[in-house]
């Protein structure tokens, strides 16, 4: 089973936010997911036990580098696939 998720990172309080958008597109680009950017969020997909840690360790990170962010997450009903 394949999970889909929908990710909406928003870096508040920086003068970089494009930096740090960037930073995590090549941290989740380094695990085993499908990756597809778009303008306004990133959706990714895998074995949905990947994608849930794969949430966790992005909201991890972001917390331990004590960095204000909104994070949302949506997700789409599993696929066989």
């Amino acid at each position: 089973m394949k999970t889909i998720a929908q990710l909406t990172y928003i870096p508040l309080y920086t003068d970089h936010p494009k930096e740090q958008v960037q930073d995590l597109l090549e941290f989740v680009a380094q695990h085993d997911v499908e990756v597809d950017v778009n303008y306004l969020s990133t959706s990714i997909k895998g074995d949905t036990d990947v994608v849930f840690d794969l949430i966790r360790e992005v909201y991890d990170e972001m917390a331990v580098e004590n960095q204000k962010f909104r994070f949302h997450v949506e997700l789409l009903s599993p696929t066989a696939e």
